[in-house]
């Protein structure tokens, strides 16, 4: 077929010659859209002989392959010339700092929270975890709090909603972490040692108390588990969290899950508004203990003639107070960035201790 080497010379010439995108897109239309020279010859190969065809096909064909490339390279090269413009254009000074970005902070539960975590799990306890939706028996029943218990009324709990008809004991936002020990000696059985850190929801609205607030439970089970151990536990518990050593004292006290039951008191003084822990002639009570009623551990699936416990709960809200000189419990859910600024802890900040 005549003309192809002339077609090739020209549209290798023009596609090298090509300065710009728009260019190189007339280029294109001119060799290769649907009216293009070469697409014209394209076209004329159906009125060609097939001896004419078997020539004049492949020979097109290169073509065609031959310009497109010819285009793309040059493309290619286009864009690397633009780059290099830019690049030569524009200057960055990496010397400078960086956009200083602000940082969060370890919210003082959170903190407390891990803080009380690591300390038992140096005495063996593990962590046990459960729903904080729970059923009547869980956060009520298992732990032989009676019917008419207050803490079963509605002016100290949140109950769930029944559909119409549904007769079933409502379900409850748990009151306590004290569902998930029951959930504990379940799974587990004895001998166990676990602390139950967690949400906890009532109906409670002061300077000390808050509908939701956080609450940290243990307990210990085995065949010699006395008082004396509790005791041990939580003096060691107390001692390293405040970064002194503390005395405890027991008082007598009634829980419907222990028998027999104490509230516990650690040794502390005040100085010039000041509370000391670990020191003075002073008592402050901070959390309720007692061992095992048999019932509760029945209720676990543990036998109470042949095991006994120990079990504890307090308030982690109420420790950092103590710990960290907060005065008032609701701030901790007010979301104010002061607060959470001047109490919160840095990601990479060790836990500090009690300076009194």
């Amino acid at each position: 077929m005549d003309g192809i080497e002339e077609l090739r010379a020209k549209y290798l010439a023009e596609a090298g010659a090509a300065s710009g995108a728009d260019a190189l897109e007339g280029v294109r239309l001119a060799a290769l859209g649907k009216k293009g020279e070469i697409s014209l010859k394209m076209r004329e190969l159906g009125k060609m002989t097939s001896e004419e065809r078997q020539i004049a096909g492949p020979a097109l064909n290169g073509l065609k392959s031959e310009i497109d490339a010819a285009l793309k390279a040059r493309k290619l090269a286009l864009d690397d010339a633009a780059l290099d413009e830019r690049l030569k254009a524009e200057w960055l000074d990496i010397t400078l700092p960086g956009r200083p970005r602000p940082q969060g902070g370890i919210h003082p539960v959170s903190q407390v929270t891990e803080e009380c975590s690591a300390i038992f799990a140096d005495m063996g306890f593990r962590v046990a975890e459960g729903p904080q939706i729970e059923t009547d028996w869980y956060n009520f029943d298992a732990l032989n709090l009676a019917p008419e218990h207050p803490a079963r009324q509605e002016h100290d709990t949140f109950f769930m909603r029944r559909a119409p008809g549904d007769d079933r004991p409502p379900h409850v936002l748990r009151t306590h972490t004290s569902p998930v020990q029951i959930r504990a000696m379940q799974d587990q059985g004895a001998p166990i040692r676990v602390i139950a850190p967690g949400r906890v929801y009532r109906m409670d609205m002061d300077l000390t108390h808050t509908p939701m607030f956080h609450q940290i439970e243990g307990m210990a089970i085995d065949r010699d588990i006395s008082m004396a151990n509790l005791k041990w536990v939580l003096e060691e518990f107390f001692s390293a969290y405040f970064g002194t050593q503390v005395r405890t004292r027991f008082r007598a006290s009634h829980f419907p899950f222990t028998e027999p039951s104490a509230e516990v008191d650690i040794q502390c003084s005040w100085v010039d508004g000041q509370l000391r822990v670990g020191e003075g002639d002073g008592w402050m009570e901070v959390l309720g203990s007692g061992m095992m009623h048999p019932k509760v551990l029945a209720a676990g699936g543990i036998d109470p003639d042949q095991w006994q416990g120990f079990a504890f709960g307090m308030g982690i809200d109420r420790m950092a107070m103590l710990k960290y000189g907060i005065p008032d419990l609701r701030a901790f859910f007010e979301s104010d960035l002061r607060w959470l600024r001047h109490y919160g802890f840095g990601a990479l900040s060790a836990p500090t201790v009690h300076a009194g």
